[in-house]
Order: C-alpha cells, then sequence, then structure tokens
C-alpha cells in the first residue's frame, strides 16, 4: 500500500541542517568477536520518544559452532524490541517464552515490574557459517505503568504493515505512522520503522509525534544538501516538516520517535525506572539470587547459568 498523504508540493524536498537538533555518532565496542553500536543513550541525548536505548548488533559472521550466548539476566521498567536484518536469536524469559526471532518479525518484551530472558543463537544455525545484523532497542515505559505485569508478543513479518511509494519501502514495527498502526501492544504513543529507499527516493517523517528520528544503517541520506552516512543518528527539532532523500547508492534507515515522557529516566545496568529507590530494590534482588520467593525468575529450560552483578558492574554508576 501507499502512504497518503505524500508531500505537499510546496513542502521543500529536505529539511534545512537547522532543523537537526542532535547528531549522535555511536560508541562502537567489540563483544566477542563482533561489533556493537550504541547510540541511546548519549551524552548528547538519553532519549527520543520513549526510547531510552539503541545498539546497531552486528554486521557480523561466525565460523561453525559461533553465536551469540546472552545468558539470563533481569529487566525492569522498559520493552525491548529484537529486530534482525540477518541471522536469528532464540529467545526465552522467565514468564515460560520460547520464541524464535527471524529477520522482519518483532519480538517485543515487557519487563514491566521485574522479568530475565535469555538470547542465544540456535544449535542448528551454529552448525554452519552464519551472519548476525539488527538493531536491539529499549523503549522506557510511562511512570505510571513502569510496575505493569511482564508480558510479551511475537508478530511475524507477515503480520506487519509495509507501505511503498516513489521508491521508498518501511516496514511499520511499532506503533502509528504514515496512517497505518502496527499489531504490537504500546504503553504510549510512538513509532518505529525499518525503511529502504532506491538511490534518490525521499522519505516524509511523519508530522504527528512529538520527538522524531533517524539511525542510518545502510547507504546515505541526504539533508539541505548535506550528506550523512551510515552509523549515524539524527534527532530533528519537534513541529519541522522533515523529508529526506537517499544517495545516490540508495539507504536503509530506521525511523522512530513518539510521545516524550515526563521526564528523564534512572538506567543502571539493565535496569530503568522514573525511581532510583525502585532500581536499588531490583539490584539488591538479583544479588540475592532468590529464584523460588524473590521478585526474579530464571527462564524455563535456560536456568543453569546467570549474568551476576559482578565488581565491575557494581562500579557502574547510576545515570539520569
Amino acid at each position: 500500500m501507499s502512504w497518503n498523504p505524500t508531500l505537499a508540493p510546496d513542502c521543500p524536498n529536505a529539511a534545512g541542517l537547522d532543523a537537526i537538533e542532535t547528531m549522535i555518532i555511536p560508541r562502537a565496542r567489540d563483544i566477542g568477536g563482533f561489533e556493537v553500536r550504541r547510540a541511546l543513550p548519549s551524552p548528547k541525548r538519553q532519549m527520543v520518544g520513549p526510547f531510552i536505548f539503541f545498539d546497531q548488533v552486528g554486521p557480523a559472521e561466525f565460523i561453525t559452532e559461533g553465536g551469540i550466548d546472552v545468558r539470563p539476566h533481569p529487566h525492569i521498567g522498559l520493552g525491548t524490541v529484537t529486530y534482525l536484518f540477518q541471522g536469528e536469536f532464540e529467545h526465552r524469559d522467565s514468564i515460560g517464552t520460547h520464541q524464535m526471532i527471524h529477520p522482519g518479525a518483532v519480538n517485543w518484551m515487557l519487563a514491566g515490574s521485574g522479568v530475565t530472558h535469555s538470547e542465544r543463537t540456535s544449535a542448528e544455525t551454529r552448525a554452519a557459517r552464519h551472519k548476525l545484523f539488527g538493531i536491539q532497542t529499549w523503549v522506557a515505559l510511562p511512570e505510571d505503568r513502569e510496575d505493569m505485569a511482564p508480558d510479551f508478543e511475537h508478530h511475524a513479518k507477515e503480520a506487519l504493515p509495509m507501505l511503498s511509494d516513489g521508491g521508498a519501502e518501511a516496514r511499520l514495527i511499532l506503533g502509528t505512522a504514515w496512517g497505518e498502526r502496527a499489531p504490537v501492544t504500546m504503553q504510549s504513543e510512538i513509532f518505529y520503522a525499518d525503511v529502504t529507499l532506491a538511490p534518490g527516493a525521499h522519505l516524509p517523517l511523519p508530522d504527528d509525534h512529538e520527538d522524531r528520528g533517524i539511525y542510518v544503517i545502510e547507504g546515505a541520506i541526504e539533508i539541505a544538501g548535506e550528506s550523512f552516512e551510515a552509523g549515524r543518528m539524527m534527532v530533528f527539532r519537534p513541529g519541522d516538516r522533515i523529508s529526506l532523500r537517499a544517495g545516490p547508492q540508495g539507504a536503509r534507515v530506521m525511523a522512530l520517535g513518539g510521545e516524550t515522557l515526563n521526564g528523564p529516566r534512572y538506567i543502571w545496568w539493565n535496569f530503568v525506572s522514573s525511581s532510583p529507590e525502585k532500581i536499588e530494590a531490583a539490584k539488591a534482588a538479583w544479588s540475592r539470587a532468590d529464584w523460588q520467593d524473590g521478585p526474579f525468575r530464571l527462564p524455563p529450560g535456560d536456568d543453569a547459568e546467570y549474568i551476576p552483578i559482578t565488581p565491575e558492574l557494581e562500579r557502574l554508576k547510576l545515570k539520569r
């Protein structure tokens, strides 16, 4: 289907450079032989709308028996989104979910008051050379919903709205944009889309969301004659009409944003909350490792190990 309306005839092809409120160059780090680039949170900006964490995972290639093993670990006060371009993950969590995630599909895990999960490369995939490339994000919850019961949704690639117009194709992963709504249950106004642009194609960003940003995955995009290559996140000034133009090689971008929350959030390790006391309580509970009577459980089928709070983690500062 096509989105409607397209750019009005009097709307410029690209906003001026002063429409870019923040430019973020992600921090790169190596984790077990593959690269992760973290755009959020950054020193310049903690969130874009409710998005408080944004990691590019890979691209990476693994030889036989290689893969990812993210042992069981906890979350509170957020929802996690796993979206892959290549490869797969096997997800297990403490509410009993066991779900594979493949390219184009979405895994949405609502941590709320507390959940534990693991993500691993399956044994079947490890048997041959394979690739991994994707984006992992956290969405901070509204203050009055931080203590919700944990939940999980999986939606296949075919269930997500696909829009196309003039050389631009967008798969809507979360929320509402361009007159469409994704099927994932959200707790605040949000949009998140995987967009592919043919050379020279334009993308009008939704103008009905308070916060809007893009992250360039591949290729380059142009704004007011300036080119921005892969590995850049731009956050735009609220209220401006924004249109991106793909460079001569085309581009792939993630478009994201939504309603801003009532204030910044505290972050420590995998915990997000409007209250530092809730983070301290979760930290103490995980340290006790009381899986029987405590607030956290380990995932069924993956309960032989977990990520403990090490002295290195203890030294992490609570950030806001």
